[in-house]
């Protein structure tokens, strides 16, 4: 299938600031795509762009086969929802859904069919009448919602529509939006800082940093497979690791040393060669804690490290572990592990502070990374900057448990 909306090349200035920096990429019809990112890594310049509001200062914009770039902003069939809803208060909740249909001067008939399936599609038939002040927050952001697909747009553009919600609402609003793009159909390109709403929204993502587009892919190949340490530590939690491969198992497999820890079974899917210097990432729900030694029942495939508990936090569905390994606790690798509670027996023996432990995890759960910054650590926080707030899922795609989202909070330290 072609691509539906496509960014070619495009860049964007604001002085000596790139706020968007050469990027191109397609989406698909019907897709729910989202713009992922920190502040400032240039999503909303994107959709501002692709609105009419922008002009770019090289590359081209198409829809649906038409070169958009220097079109006015009345002449594209996009619209946006925004994050303040700006709906009009004087107007009822069906004038504000009715109010651009009535600018383009089309017939009243046509425009009671419309309002009323729009009414319909957003659960709020018999409520016409309202005026914005009279109903919710997650009702506001619906009535706007409508208020831009009446005009029956190619694509939705939704600029952190939900970052003026509170928890419940928000994740209320996103099984809300998932039936709406269901039932309508159309291309939602979605801007949003939140990995949460991201990895449970998306049929695809594009993780972006500094005006750049660091990876795009499904919501599980980027939190399992990140290409960069941006993305590994931007989406979820984990843990870096920085050696050289030293053997080839076989075709699939090495070993990689890594200063002050050990030698790492990796699993080899960039084929690097022996010599060659790598960056690792492990996610902490990979990683298991136990009292005794396990057994390598895995070939030779499991990694298995002795070490010691330096904090635990208890979060209901799991907990949270920072351990050490080396010679001593001001010279060593701290790491973060997460201990899913699948089953949790209050007779069972505890791991507690301190504790001597063994950390391991299979080879399969390491991945390699294609390129690594230092500065991505500082995404990546010690436990002391978050045992006040004992690390909210709610922060992070871990709204959710581990178990079923597989995102744990951005909490992580390396060496």
């Amino acid at each position: 299938m072609d691509d539906f909306l496509v960014f070619k090349g495009v860049t964007k200035r604001f002085g000596d600031l790139k706020a968007v920096d050469d990027v191109t990429f397609g989406v698909k019809r019907g897709e729910f795509f989202s713009l992922l990112g920190p502040s400032g890594c240039g999503k909303t310049t994107l959709l501002r762009m692709l609105a009419g509001f922008e002009r770019p200062d090289e590359g081209r914009i198409f829809l649906d086969g038409k070169d958009v770039t220097a079109m006015p902003p009345d002449k594209r069939r996009v619209n946006t929802v925004f994050q303040n809803y700006a709906l009009f208060p004087h107007l009822t909740l069906w004038d504000n859904i009715a109010f651009g249909l009535r600018l383009q001067r089309r017939p009243k008939e046509e425009i009671e069919t419309r309002v009323r399936r729009m009414l319909s599609l957003i659960q709020m038939e018999g409520q016409e009448w309202k005026k914005p002040t009279q109903i919710s927050g997650g009702q506001k952001q619906r009535v706007a919602i409508a208020r831009a697909l009446v005009l029956e747009p190619q694509v939705l553009l939704l600029d952190e529509p939900l970052a003026a919600l509170d928890l419940k609402l928000r994740q209320h609003m996103q099984i809300e939006l998932d039936r709406i793009h269901d039932q309508v159909g159309i291309t939602f390109l979605y801007v949003t800082h939140d990995q949460g709403e991201a990895m449970s929204l998306s049929d695809r993502i594009a993780v972006m940093n500094r005006g750049k587009v660091e990876q795009i892919d499904k919501p599980a190949a980027l939190y399992e497979a990140p290409r960069t340490s941006f993305v590994a530590a931007f989406i979820g939690d984990t843990n870096f690791f920085e050696g050289t491969v030293t053997a080839l198992i076989d075709e699939s497999y090495c070993r990689v040393s890594v200063e002050d820890f050990g030698e790492i079974v990796c699993f080899n899917d960039k084929h690097i060669k022996a010599g060659a210097k790598v960056y690792l990432s492990v996610r902490p729900e990979k990683m298991h804690l136990t009292h005794e030694k396990p057994a390598d029942l895995h070939g030779g495939k499991l990694n298995v490290y002795a070490a010691t508990v330096d904090q635990k936090i208890y979060q209901g569905a799991w907990t949270r572990f920072w351990v050490w390994r080396g010679a001593s606790k001001d010279d060593c690798w701290e790491l973060s592990v997460l201990q899913v509670h699948n089953r949790y027996l209050l007779d069972q023996q505890e791991i507690g502070w301190d504790e001597k432990v063994w950390l391991s995890w299979h080879a399969d759960d390491g991945f390699m990374l294609e390129s690594y910054a230092e500065q991505d650590e500082e995404m990546l926080g010690h436990p002391t900057d978050e045992a006040s707030d004992a690390g909210s899922p709610a922060a992070s795609p871990a709204a959710e448990p581990p178990a079923d989202a597989a995102a744990p909070a951005p909490e992580e330290a390396a060496k």
